[in-house]
C-alpha cells in the first residue's frame, strides 16, 4: 500500500477573490470589480477533467473550496463543480465537502444553496469575537453578524467550524481567556486557533516596519494563550489534534488530516499546490498565482500547472515528518517516509530525555511542551 493511500486523497479548489484583503493575509487573494463566474467555472471544470484522466481510478476522499472568499461563489457554480467531481471520481461513504466562508449575512444569505449543491461543512472566517478587533483585523463583519451567520450555518450544515486570532493588539491572557470561552460556549464541534503572526508583504508587516502596529503581546502573553488555549479546548472537550486545530472527537477536518498525514491532493486554481504519488515517485504541483495568468493558461489548452517537480525521497520523508509531528496522533516510527533520516534516532532520544517528543509503541509525537516549540524540534530534526 502506497503512503497516499493511507493517508487519503483530496482535493483543493483556489477561488482567488475577496470583497476587501485583510490587512494580515498573505494567502493568494485579490480584490476584482467584477468577476465572470462562467467563466471561472468552465476553467475549473477543464482541470477536473483533465486531471481525473490521471487519477479517476482513485477513491476521493474530500472536497475543500478555499480562498480567497469561496463563499463569494454562486452556489450553481459551487454545484457545478461537485456534480463533475462526482462523475469522474469513485466517492468515500464519509465524503467531506468543505467550503471557507465569511460570516457576512449576505454570504450566510448563500448557505442553503450550498447545502443543496453538497457542501456539508463550512469553516467560517469568524476571527474574533470582539468589534473594535474585526476592524483593526480588516474584517466587514460584526460580532452579532458573525453570531448570526452561525447560527444560519449550524442549521444549514452538518459539520461547522470557524477560526479565531488570538495575541491580538492589546489583548491580554485574560481577555482571550474570556472571549474563548464564550467561543467554546458557542457549542461549536470544531475550532481552528491561530497566533496571529506578522508576514511580510502584507499591510501588517508594513505597518510593524513603519513603527506602527503598537500593543502585540509579548512572547511570554503569547505563551500564556496558547497554554489558555490548550486547557480551555480540552476542558470544553475539543481536544487538541493538530497543533491549532481543535475538535470533537470524530469531528476533525478530515480534509486537512489528508495533508498532515503526507496523503495526495489535487490542486485546482490560481497558486494551488498539490501533492501525486504514482508508484514509488511523488509530485509536488503548482499552478501560477496570477489569476489572470492561470485563467489563461486553462483555456488556451496548456493545464493549471506552472510546474510539477519530482521530490527526493529526502525531501518526501522531511516533508512527512514536518506535517505528522503537528498531529496529535503524530507519525509511525515504522514508516518509510521518516526511515534513514540521517542521526534519526540519536536526535529522537536526545529530544525525548528534554520531554519534547514522546514514544508510545510505533508512534512518535510531540509532548505538551514540545508543540510550543515545534519549529525548534524540526530543526534539530531535520539538520
Amino acid at each position: 500500500m502506497q503512503n497516499w493511500q493511507r493517508g487519503g486523497f483530496g482535493l483543493y479548489l483556489h477561488w482567488p477573490f475577496c470583497q476587501a484583503k485583510c490587512p494580515y493575509c498573505d494567502f493568494n487573494s485579490h480584490v476584482a470589480q467584477s468577476i465572470d463566474q462562467d467563466r471561472w467555472a468552465s476553467a475549473y471544470l477543464k482541470e477536473i477533467d483533465r486531471l481525473a484522466e490521471e487519477t479517476g481510478d482513485r477513491i476521493l476522499g474530500s472536497v475543500f473550496f478555499g480562498g480567497g472568499t469561496p463563499s463569494l461563489m454562486e452556489p450553481r457554480i459551487v454545484g457545478q463543480i461537485l456534480d463533475r467531481i462526482e462523475r469522474r471520481w469513485r466517492l468515500r461513504n464519509d465524503f467531506e465537502v468543505t467550503l471557507e466562508a465569511n460570516p457576512t449575512s449576505i454570504e450566510a444569505g448563500r448557505f442553503a444553496g450550498y447545502r443543496t449543491a453538497g457542501v456539508n461543512r463550512v469553516s467560517m472566517g469568524m476571527q474574533a469575537l470582539n468589534d473594535v478587533d474585526l476592524k483593526r483585523l480588516g474584517r466587514l463583519h460584526s460580532v452579532d453578524e458573525g453570531l448570526r451567520a452561525f447560527d444560519i450555518a449550524r442549521s444549514a450544515f452538518e459539520r461547522v467550524s470557524f477560526d479565531l486570532i488570538y495575541a491580538r493588539q492589546d489583548q491580554t491572557p485574560e481577555d482571550w481567556a474570556s472571549e474563548l470561552d464564550r467561543a467554546l460556549g458557542l457549542c461549536a464541534d470544531h475550532l481552528s486557533m491561530y497566533q496571529l503572526t506578522v508576514e511580510d508583504g502584507t499591510a501588517f508587516g508594513d505597518r510593524l516596519a513603519r513603527g506602527g502596529l503598537r500593543g502585540l503581546p509579548d512572547e511570554d502573553h503569547a505563551a500564556d494563550m496558547y497554554e489558555i488555549t490548550q486547557d480551555l479546548a480540552s476542558s470544553a472537550g475539543l481536544p487538541t489534534y493538530e497543533i491549532s486545530n481543535h475538535a470533537v472527537p470524530g469531528a476533525e477536518s478530515r480534509h486537512n488530516l489528508i495533508y498532515w498525514r503526507a496523503g495526495d491532493w489535487l490542486g485546482i486554481g490560481p497558486g494551488a499546490h498539490g501533492r501525486l504519488s504514482f508508484d514509488a515517485d511523488r509530485w509536488a504541483t503548482e499552478a501560477p498565482k496570477a489569476p489572470g495568468a492561470w485563467l489563461k493558461a486553462v483555456e488556451t489548452g496548456n493545464g493549471g500547472e506552472l510546474d510539477r517537480v519530482l521530490l527526493t525521497p529526502l525531501e518526501c520523508r522531511e516533508e512527512a515528518l514536518m506535517m505528522g509531528l503537528r498531529l496529535s496522533e503524530g507519525i509511525a516510527l515504522s514508516s518509510e517516509l521518516i526511515r534513514d533520516l540521517p542521526g534519526f534516532d540519536a536526535k529522537v532520544t536526545g529530544l525525548s530525555e528534554l520531554g519534547l517528543l514522546q514514544r508510545s509503541d510505533d508512534r512518535l509525537f510531540a509532548t505538551q511542551a514540545g508543540r510550543p516549540v515545534l519549529n525548534g524540534i524540526l530543526r534539530e530534526l531535520l539538520a
